[in-house]
């Protein structure tokens, strides 16, 4: 079974077109688990208006702590399936792209990205100096630090169960993606890529806070570029 972790936060402009563009596309078992902050979020009453209902949607309550990072910890924690995919309900992410990122987990892969910057991906919209930064990080770590994927932040990926319970040690943002693909690079697991087109929100807000989550994505960065050039750190000897 596949579960799709989606963190929500008042997203009852997009939920409904996101979970029927979901049913449509994806045509195996699968779990959609909905995880939500606070109890007042608009995106619940929208789910519940659905009709007909989605019989694969399941609400996830996140205690873990307000914000994206618990709201992934949580849905991670919840989730049932032997591929975890995440996606954003803001329909960013193309549904039609998730058997084929399920496929390749089974196929013996750990993490496999929907990447933008290979041929036949894409960005539509967007912020520009957010688009070059993104497209900057994937391309150096790629090329730089032997990254085998061209898109290190997107966080439309799909994990191996092994991948979902590393420990984490982030505290914030969407950086999650960038480092549960590096530890399982390093960990010599299996990553790999596939072509996919992100688009930019038609409705709502956005929650992502660029210069308040740089810091975070900028810490794995350079920890990967350390790594490639000078090795991993080594723990001192006592005695």
């Amino acid at each position: 079974m596949i579960s799709v972790v989606v963190p929500v936060y008042n997203e009852a402009d997009n939920i409904q077109p996101f979970l029927r563009e979901l049913e449509a596309t994806l045509h195996e078992p699968h779990e959609t688990l909905i995880v939500y902050d606070f109890p007042e979020d608009s995106t619940l009453p929208a789910i519940a208006a659905l009709d007909p209902p989605c019989p694969n949607v399941r609400l996830v309550h996140n205690t873990l702590g307000k914000g994206v990072l618990n709201a992934l910890k949580a849905g991670f924690q919840a989730s049932q399936g032997d591929v975890i995919v995440v996606m954003m309900a803001d329909r960013s992410d193309e549904p039609k792209d998730v058997a084929e990122m399920a496929r390749l987990i089974r196929g013996g892969a750990d993490v496999v990205a929907g990447s933008r910057y290979v041929k036949g991906g894409g960005q539509q919209g967007g912020p520009r100096f957010k688009r070059f930064l993104s497209w900057l990080a994937g391309v150096s770590l790629h090329w730089l630090a032997g990254l085998p994927i061209h898109d290190a932040t997107n966080n439309f990926r799909a994990y191996s169960r092994r991948v979902v319970e590393l420990p984490i040690e982030g505290k914030a943002s969407f950086a999650l993606a960038l480092e549960l693909t590096l530890k399982a690079h390093w960990n010599g697991w299996r990553v790999a890529e596939v072509p996919t087109t992100w688009h930019d929100r038609a409705a709502g807000q956005s929650r992502f806070k660029l210069f308040a989550w740089l810091p975070h994505y900028l810490h794995w960065y350079l920890l990967a570029m350390r790594r490639a050039w000078f090795g991993p750190r080594r723990t001192p000897v006592s005695g």
